[in-house]
């Protein structure tokens, strides 16, 4: 075993390779190789990579961008190149977001392991820095853009146009001040420190000094008891506040003088209102805190609809990366669409369209090795089976072989009246999928097609897709029949389906019959969700992968709303909110309403239910008042409450348009989504050419009939009065996982990964009706 020295001197040895520079192969697929030169920059957190035929043009991506390395052939694009390229020359950058994927190939196995081993221990040395290094280091990053000729100084003008560059419009009188201030050697420049003290003295945090010095004894630090009463009095914390007073000033509390005498300065007390713990989700929601015991069909499941595609859904191409990526974010139940394929090997596309094609046997082994890398709890496999009598023996066969022990083909022994639980059901994948009706000695059996049939109908096709959808039959190989733990099956009515259902029997809906049914017959349709899976899909007619809203859906309590994974958008905003709850583990325990089957609830109307109280959501501090803590789980049984924001000030935000001269004109919209009485949403005023520290202080007010099923979306925006707004950032959360008290909201950007620093800073108040 290597020593902790031959480590680091390997590290610096790897580091000092990647900043010299290298030539590696960029592989897109196995007619597209091209060299490509990669440097490490000197602040070892961006990479520069030109064409070799390009003379000064770089292109650059920073290490935080990157979520993963992975070594050998660990792509399509690599596997296609398998027999050009050894594995232990190849690697592949995975980025965070929707952006692709980078493939390289090094020269030789050294030089790769360099590069992996050396973007790894950068990637960790990032992911170890405390909120407050990250912040300098965003500073500083922004810092060396300026620094154009690399002498490691910037005059006032290059800070004043840096500035701007940050989104920062300031008084010019002011900041030359303030500059003067921070030029410590007075050369008339700044270096990088000096540059870090004079942002930091530019965006200086009245509004937190404020509240700091209301709190303060002696106007200089919080005391721990100046500590405790502001976590009692603001943050609502109960028992315990004066132990965690301490323990946050031990956390947080940079002067290690400060800390000895148990006080909080200014610095600590910013650390600590910006950290994760002090964000408005409630931290106690975040881990697995929910019954995991009750039955499948008690639960809303993370699901994704035509999941191997990586954009649209006629002409984008098919990839196993598609499933990689929703895996990773906790989806639980992934489409798998067969058709037969050439030389007996069963392929994977969207029917009758122009998208690509990837063998089934590299969705199953990718299926197999991350179904369980971010959440233990069962997988479900959706299948479409189009193929033939031949080719569905190979399926079989492969889900057999390729799943082995995870793969679950019956109920756990002894549950007959319902489903088993997904603690009952860890690490094990479930196959859903048409069943041979009447199990018999023969090795094949008669099944409709219609619900497949139906899917595709509605969808502009390159070939004809099944005409007659009503009539369609398929031949159903019992081998492969035997494999399915939930059996496919046609809806008729609410009445049969009470009377003659299986609980491992699930129907599938178009979001539009779906939307017929809960206008219809809600109550119904409830009902039939608490005993039955229920699966929602989009329209076939969304042939650019759009989705649409899930909350309504959810309000009928159907568990399975597949959307599309790969498509940015409000519509995933809310199924990332909704799921980052309970651990990410993609199961998320429905409300007690939506589970009882002896109470009637219809989300059309839910002033009708037994138990109603309104809540009062109002975007406003409340003064004088005072609740217990214990976090929104009290209010809810409580149901009759007032809750009050106050949209404060925004922080660093970034940039839409990248024109020098452009600063955002930023304003905060507040949208509620649950039952259709809930469904609103209102804004702020704009700020003019502020996007650093813009002030709003304003008053947002919603009334919220059915609180358990609302969703909270914060959007910030860049107002243009010419054509629509621009999206500057968003956060999305279950309305209750929210804490009261002062809380930042740490935007997010389209695809839902964090613009560290960008925030928006709240009050919220809660109290009894």
């Amino acid at each position: 075993m290597e020593s902790p020295q031959t480590c680091c001197e390997q590290g610096h040895q790897n580091l000092e390779v990647m900043k010299a520079g290298m030539f590696l192969r960029k592989v897109k697929s196995r007619m597209w190789k091209r060299h490509r030169h990669y440097k490490l920059q000197e602040d070892c957190k961006t990479i520069a990579y030109k064409s070799s035929w390009a003379i000064n043009s770089y292109s650059t991506f920073s290490i935080s961008d990157v979520e993963a390395v992975r070594e050998g052939h660990q792509s399509e694009t690599l596997l296609s190149v398998a027999d050009e390229f050894p594995a232990d020359r190849c690697f592949t950058l995975v980025f965070r977001g929707r952006r692709g994927n980078i493939d390289l190939v090094a020269d030789s196995a050294k030089e790769a392991q360099a590069w992996i081993q050396g973007i790894k221990a950068l990637m960790e040395n990032m992911e170890n820095m405390d909120e407050s290094t990250k912040l300098d280091q965003w500073i500083s990053d922004w810092f060396l853009k300026a620094d154009l000729n690399k002498d490691g100084r910037i005059n006032f003008k290059e800070a004043k146009k840096l500035l701007k560059m940050m989104n920062v419009d300031m008084n010019e009188e002011h900041a030359c001040c303030l500059f003067m201030l921070a030029d410590k050697s007075e050369s008339g420049s700044l270096e990088d420190q000096e540059f870090v003290e004079f942002y930091k003295m530019l965006t200086k945090r009245t509004e937190v000094l404020d509240l700091f010095e209301d709190y303060s004894s002696n106007g200089q630090s919080l005391s721990q008891c100046d500590l405790e009463e502001f976590l009692r009095e603001e943050q609502l914390e109960g028992e315990g506040s004066y132990k965690h007073a301490l323990q946050l000033i031990d956390r947080y509390e940079p002067s290690d003088t400060a800390r000895m005498n148990h006080s909080m300065s200014i610095d600590g007390f910013l650390m600590y209102l910006t950290s994760p713990e002090a964000s408005i989700f409630n931290p106690e929601r975040q881990g697995l805190f929910q019954d995991m015991s009750q039955p499948l069909a008690h639960y809303y499941i993370s699901s994704s609809h035509n999941t191997y595609l990586m954009e649209d859904q006629l002409t984008g191409p098919s990839s196993v990366e598609a499933y990689i990526q929703a895996l990773k974010r906790g989806c639980r139940c992934v489409e798998v669409d067969c058709w037969n394929g050439t030389n007996g090997e069963p392929v994977v596309y969207h029917g009758h369209t122009l998208t690509s094609k990837i063998l089934l046997k590299d969705v199953i082994t990718t299926i197999a090795n991350y179904a369980f890398k971010a959440s233990e709890y069962p997988l479900i496999v959706s299948i479409e089976n189009h193929c033939s009598i031949e080719q569905q023996e190979v399926m079989a066969r492969y889900f057999r072989d390729i799943l082995g022990d995870m793969l679950l083909t019956k109920t756990a022994d002894g549950v007959s009246s319902e489903l088993p639980s997904p603690e009952a059901l860890k690490r094990k994948i479930l196959l859903k999928g048409k069943k041979i009706r009447n199990e018999s000695e023969s090795p094949t059996g008669e099944v409709s097609d219609e619900d497949e049939a139906a899917e595709m109908k509605d969808s502009p096709a390159s070939e004809s897709p099944p005409t007659d959808a009503k009539k369609s039959k398929q031949n159903l190989c019992k081998e492969l029949s035997d494999l399915m733990f939930c059996k496919s099956v046609h809806f008729h009515s609410f009445e049969h389906s009470r009377t003659s259902a299986k609980p491992d029997e699930m129907s599938s809906f178009s979001e539009s019959k779906a939307r017929k049914y809960s206008k219809e017959a809600g109550s119904e349709f409830v009902l039939h969700n608490t005993r039955q899976l229920t699966r929602v899909y989009p329209s076939g007619m969304r042939t650019d992968s759009s989705n649409y809203c899930p909350v309504d859906m959810w309000n009928m309590g159907c568990q399975i709303v597949a959307l599309n994974f790969q498509t940015a958008g409000m519509e995933m905003d809310l199924n990332d909110g909704l799921f980052t709850q309970n651990s990410s583990s993609g199961y998320i325990l429905k409300p007690e309403i939506l589970r009882k089957s002896e109470r009637l609830f219809d989300p059309e109307n839910p002033e009708e239910r037994e138990d109603y109280h309104p809540l009062l959501f109002n975007v406003k501090v409340l003064n004088n008042i005072r609740v217990s803590s214990a976090s929104l789980s009290l209010y809810l049984l409580i149901r009759s409450v007032s809750i009050s924001f106050k949209v404060i000030s925004g922080q660093q935000l970034p940039k839409v348009k990248q024109k020098e001269w452009s600063i955002v004109d930023p304003l905060v919209r507040v949208e509620i989504y649950g039952v259709p009485l809930d469904q609103a949403k209102q804004e702020t005023k704009y700020i003019d050419n502020n996007g650093f520290n813009p002030h709003w202080n304003e008053t947002l007010q919603f009334k919220i009939h059915t609180p358990e099923l609302a969703l909270v979306r914060f959007v910030v925006e860049d107002y243009d009065k010419a054509s629509r707004n621009d999206f500057i950032g968003q956060y999305t959360l279950p309305f209750t996982c929210i804490q009261p008290g002062y809380r930042h909201v740490h935007l997010l950007s389209k695809d839902g990964t964090s613009i560290h620093p960008s925030s928006i800073y709240v009050h919220i108040t809660i109290k009894e009706l």
